[in-house]
């Protein structure tokens, strides 16, 4: 047996295993890194965040990822260097982080690595007959592996799409694996640039889970903010988008897109949801000359009623459930207060309620992902919905 294979059977065959796991979403504010040590697999599965630490990304790293990110046309060289320099980006963090912690590479035995999404296209978007879903990170796991000397697991969107799925939302696996509750009926809603939720009904059954992309969570938002303040990066404590008023108009013409007709499971990005997008939406409501304000506001508006619209669908026949939020969508008051306004009899939480930092969910999910890569076992996901197959996911890079 090569060493390599032994001394990942020799990971596999301990009682806990400490995996870092990592997420860079489409906010691009930074890189998640949650260390975590995880007992069991399935439903068995027992985790502990250790440390749990947002690298922020400098403006440089910004600009070279926004040159690539969900555009079509883009610098093919460009992707193929950005590939490599985002797994030693990253791979740097990952030692920095490890320096802060005083711990070394030794300490770890695996990375969970999302990687960088620069463009999603599941066939409904492309609507090509000759190709399937598709979508592409990059931060290459090579590379992340012999910068930090740890075993990495990456990729992990290519499976599922092999699959037959779409490739997102992988939240669903950790979700139910960590989240399920014979007590209660939840929600996981995660707010990022793109909200999604997962359904987790109280009888444990994966054959009911419900999984989804939503519609845009902050991409829109943050994109305008960038694009008008320089500087900033989203709308703090959402002053720009109190100070508003909504446009229905402008609201109205934001919700046309035929994404939100389709039933779920789906996925997007912002690769539809942009500021192309808005500026298209104003042309045909004829809202170009509103305040920065005003559209923001609007905006503010469009995210909540879409989420609040999914939630309602989802549990129309149900008359208790609980929804436990996460993602950076969290930190917006205006967003959260139309939620509730909209839910006056649900209980909205985070993710702290259930002992994981709802800034680290996501990165704490993929360490999930590997663990279970390492250890666990097909989940019951392949006859229940379309979109949420049985697979384990992952590729290893090996540290030498």
């Amino acid at each position: 047996m090569h060493a390599h294979i032994q001394n990942l059977f020799n990971i596999a065959a301990k009682p806990s295993r400490k995996v870092i796991g990592l997420m860079s979403g489409t906010s691009l504010d930074g890189l998640d890194v949650a260390l975590c040590e995880l007992s069991g697999d399935g439903l068995n599965t027992r985790i502990n965040l250790l440390q749990f630490t947002t690298v922020d990304y400098d403006a440089d790293y910004k600009q070279r990822v926004k040159a690539v990110f969900s555009k079509r046309e883009v610098d093919l060289q460009a992707v193929t260097l950005l590939n490599p320099w985002i797994g030693l980006e990253h791979g740097r963090m990952i030692n920095q982080c490890l320096t802060q912690w005083q711990l070394t590479a030794a300490d770890v035995d695996v990375i969970a690595s999302h990687g960088q999404t620069i463009f999603h296209c599941p066939k409904r978007q492309h609507n090509l007959a000759d190709y399937g879903n598709a979508t592409l990170q990059i931060g290459d796991g090579d590379h992340l592996a012999m910068a930090t000397g740890i075993i990495t697991l990456s990729d992990f969107r290519q499976k599922h799409i092999a699959a037959g799925g779409e490739g997102a939302p992988l939240a669903v696996y950790g979700d139910y694996l960590l989240f399920s509750s014979n007590s209660e009926n939840r929600i996981m809603l995660n707010i990022g640039g793109i909200a999604n939720f997962t359904w987790l009904p109280q009888t444990l059954d994966a054959e009911a889970v419900f999984s989804s992309d939503i519609g845009p969570g902050n991409t829109m938002m943050d994109a305008f903010i960038q694009q008008h303040y320089p500087g900033k990066y989203f709308d703090e404590n959402s002053l720009l988008a109190k100070a508003g008023k909504v446009s229905e108009p402008l609201l109205g013409a934001l919700k046309q897109d035929p994404f939100f007709a389709l039933g779920f499971p789906k996925t997007t990005g912002p690769e539809v949801f942009n500021l192309a997008y808005l500026a298209k939406a104003q042309l045909a409501s004829g809202t170009e000359q509103l305040s920065h304000a005003d559209i923001m506001a609007t905006l503010n508006c469009f995210s909540a009623d879409m989420i609040i619209s999914a939630i309602k669908q989802t549990t129309e026949k149900l008359e208790q459930f609980v929804i436990y939020a996460s993602g950076g969508g969290i930190h917006n008051p205006l967003l959260m207060t139309q939620i509730q306004a909209a839910l006056p009899g649900v209980s909205i939480k985070t993710t702290h309620d259930l002992g994981i930092n709802p800034d680290a969910k996501e990165a704490v999910l993929f360490a999930v992902l590997a663990n279970e890569c390492l250890v666990g076992g097909k989940q019951k996901f392949s006859n229940a919905r379309e979109g949420i197959p049985g697979v384990t996911m992952g590729k290893v890079s090996f540290a030498d």
